[in-house]
């Protein structure tokens, strides 16, 4: 039997999931409501999750799960449901999808009284995989599109729209439907431009590459996230184009070619996309 702390008062633990970085449990609280506990294990990027849990603290319910209770490396988290975005994308469409994905961007960032976490990820270190990838080909000498999205992080990192505490990866299966409707999960606790919330959402989910290269989904994304973020579609796309890249960088670090032609395949139908603004 998986043992908690005697104070969360949980019982029933059901194991619902597990990735390299954590186990998540699902449990029963006193009075039988449902609660989820997220054990973190120890791997390289632990940092990366404890920064979203001070993210979750600070944000106290806006937008996202409620952080309830914590213990060492393990997190008693609200439920947030068992619908995800992806499920109700593939029922009513990618434009309401769409929709629910700004307003519960516009929730994370909607003003907060309480002084954000000190810890927060900045927007240049987040990028620092992108600028290694472009380094290495300009220095091979090749012209590449690490090269193009490592240019345009340094514009849009010179010249932000504003700086915000940001989730940091928000897509279609990190927001859910539950008693209190649409929130976010597993942020990654992050500071920098808005736009890079926005920027994942376009490639994503991960099993429909059909929306993900089409040119009207691109530039649709671009208008709505445009306008829920008082940013152009042309800035919009340059974090979209920016974070493809990112993600192809890392992908490549893990020597994972799929994963990174991927995202590259992706990220060069968004550019087209921002050629025509």
């Amino acid at each position: 039997m998986q043992a908690f702390p005697e104070r969360w008062k949980v019982s029933a633990p059901e194991l619902i999931a597990e990735t390299f970085s954590s186990r998540i449990w699902k449990v029963a609280r006193d009075g039988g409501a449902v609660a989820i506990v997220k054990d973190l294990k120890p791997f390289d990027d632990v940092a990366d999750e404890l920064r979203g849990e001070h993210y979750l603290a600070w944000r106290r319910g806006q937008g996202a799960v409620q952080l309830l209770d914590r213990d060492g490396n393990r997190m008693l988290l609200e439920y947030a449901g068992d619908r995800l975005l992806s499920e109700h994308l593939a029922e009513q469409g990618d434009d309401a999808a769409t929709a629910i994905a700004a307003d519960v961007m516009a929730k994370l960032l909607s003003p907060s009284e309480h002084t954000p976490p000190a810890d927060l990820q900045p927007l240049r270190e987040r990028y620092v995989s992108l600028f290694r990838a472009a380094k290495a080909d300009r220095d091979a000498g090749r012209t590449s599109l690490y090269i193009h999205a490592a240019d345009v992080a340094e514009r849009l990192l010179a010249d932000p729209h504003e700086i915000k505490p940001l989730h940091g990866d928000l897509h279609h299966d990190n927001i859910l439907f539950g008693p209190r409707g649409w929130l976010a999960i597993d942020p990654k606790g992050v500071l920098g431009d808005p736009g890079f919330d926005a920027a994942n959402m376009f490639y994503n989910p991960l099993d429909r590459d059909d929306l993900c290269l089409d040119p009207r989904r691109i530039a649709h994304m671009a208008d709505i996230f445009g306008k829920t973020l008082d940013q152009s579609p042309r800035a919009i796309l340059d974090h979209a184009i920016a974070y493809g890249c990112l993600s192809a960088a890392w992908h490549r670090e893990d020597k994972n070619a799929v994963g990174e032609d991927r995202e590259l395949a992706i990220a060069k139908a968004v550019r087209e996309v921002r050629s025509r603004y």
